[in-house]
């Protein structure tokens, strides 16, 4: 039987982040892929043009007929953009139990803003607590605590901590941001911090890469893995992923990660 997970997230015209990133992260590591989307954007390797808010009865609708019928194992949340929407979000899957893998989209690779500042506090406040994984990147973890961005270890750590007394089971700070020669994450649960390292690549063609890893966890998650296994396979992947992406040449910017590294060229 195949396991399925549910990606709940705004849609790149694209192909390279959103909820194209993530069913493409699902089919490449072998779950079936349900979407729910949040809102279409008009975007390309360069640059988000246009941003369409799907009403939020529509966006309440689809979770509903997903998980009506369909035994969904395991969701990874992305771009919301409004309170509304959040709160939306969080009130649809009240009787849903599995594990949710949060990843706080902010501001696109190209830079443009997809999370309004009001909406932050309701993200904290209203879905952190309901994680079971949180995926911020370096800017992202700063906003939600409202403090500076940190670039060392240590700050990285402690930020985590932070993030981890909002009330997430687990959170994944990314260090994708940092610089050096070596990339580290930090996976901080009530019981461990785990580092979680790799060469950093020199490519500009990452685009996708947080939709891809927490949708790689969830994929995980929906498989039955453990937090940590889960997020261990999805960095693995992802690298492999990242590593390969010049392959593609896809767009003239940053263009996105080979998620299908594992099967063809």
């Amino acid at each position: 039987m195949v396991s399925i997970a549910l990606t709940i997230a705004g849609s790149d015209s694209g192909g390279g982040a959103g909820i194209q990133a993530d069913l493409k992260a699902f089919s490449a590591l072998g779950v079936y892929g349900c979407s729910v989307i949040t809102a279409v954007t008009a975007q390309n390797t360069r640059d988000v043009t246009a941003v369409h808010p799907i009403p939020t009865d529509v966006i309440a609708a689809q979770i509903d007929a997903v998980l009506s019928d369909i035994d969904v194992a395991a969701i990874k949340i992305g771009m919301l953009g409004m309170p509304d929407v959040i709160e939306t979000v969080a009130e649809a899957l009240q009787s849903f139990d599995g594990p949710i893998v949060l990843d706080p989209v902010m501001i696109a690779k190209s830079g443009a803003a997809l999370l309004p500042q009001e909406a932050t506090a309701a993200l904290r406040e209203v879905l952190l607590p309901r994680a079971t994984v949180l995926t911020p990147n370096i800017p992202e973890a700063a906003r939600l605590l409202d403090a500076d961005e940190q670039l060392t270890d240590e700050g990285l750590k402690q930020q985590g901590r932070a993030l981890f007394a909002c009330g997430p089971q687990a959170v994944l700070m990314k260090g994708g941001h940092g610089a050096g020669g070596t990339c580290t994450d930090w996976l901080m649960t009530a019981d461990s911090e785990q580092s979680l390292q790799s060469e950093r690549i020199d490519t500009k063609n990452t685009h996708g890469t947080g939709c891809s890893y927490s949708s790689g966890i969830a994929a995980g998650l929906a498989k039955g893995q453990s937090v940590a296994a889960a997020t261990h396979a999805a960095h693995g992947w992802l690298h492999d992923a990242i590593r390969r992406a010049d392959q593609l040449n896809v767009g003239s910017g940053h263009g996105p990660v080979h998620h299908f590294h594992g099967l063809w060229a």
